[in-house]
């Protein structure tokens, strides 16, 4: 079975263009006074160099050497910058509490069974200061069955394992709006909708403690 380290290794970038909504995004980032964003599972770059651009302070961090090898050649050829670790999503990330302004992960987060998931939302509320915003997107059951290819084994409630596809051998688990607030319950919902990739975008923001 590949896992990303392989897929990266056979298909290079895999992903070169922002998610669609990113541009919105950074703008809001903009109008509330974001400077340090973090990329979480920042694969080959595509957010890094992105955010970079636009003059961000960006961190980011994923499992896979081979992506943030092809990340940093990525930055350095565009004459940009970003801090890279070598990390997964599912241990306790290495930045202090509160550091971040900001949060992304895109297409990450449901990769894996809802043991490791639960603990990158803990640690996700961890690293973001209160009032700070994240832009997350995850895996529907809608997008499931668009992939009867796929060969999907059921592993656990709502989670499944590809056996054909291009992510043959990957854990996903499809989040239900319901499973996107309870999981991130200590964020206020701004927007929970459905992009034209059948993933479902979740965009927060930490409340203060003092809120309740």
């Amino acid at each position: 079975m590949p896992d990303w380290e392989q897929i990266f290794g056979e298909r290079g970038k895999v992903f070169t263009e922002p998610h669609k909504d990113m541009a919105r995004i950074a703008d809001l980032f903009c109008d509330k006074g974001v400077h340090r964003v973090l990329d979480l599972g920042c694969g080959t770059g595509r957010h890094l160099v992105f955010f970079s651009r636009r003059g961000f302070e960006v961190y980011g961090f994923d499992a896979s050497p081979r992506a943030l090898s092809i990340a940093h050649q990525w930055l350095h050829e565009e004459g940009l910058e970003a801090d890279l670790r070598l990390h997964r999503m599912e241990n306790r990330f290495p930045y202090a509490d509160a550091f971040f302004d900001a949060i992304v992960s895109v297409q990450v987060i449901h990769h894996n069974l809802m043991k490791g998931i639960l603990k990158t939302a803990r640690e996700i509320d961890r690293v973001l200061k209160p009032g700070g915003l994240v832009f997350i997107t995850v895996s529907t059951m809608t997008e499931y069955r668009s992939r009867e290819d796929w060969a999907l084994e059921l592993i656990e409630k709502d989670t499944y394992l590809p056996h054909a596809g291009p992510e043959s051998g990957l854990l996903h688990h499809y989040f239900t709006e319901e499973e996107i607030r309870t999981v991130f319950s200590s964020f206020d919902v701004l927007e929970l909708y459905i992009d034209d990739t059948r993933h479902r975008c979740f965009l927060g923001v930490k409340r203060n403690l003092h809120d309740g």
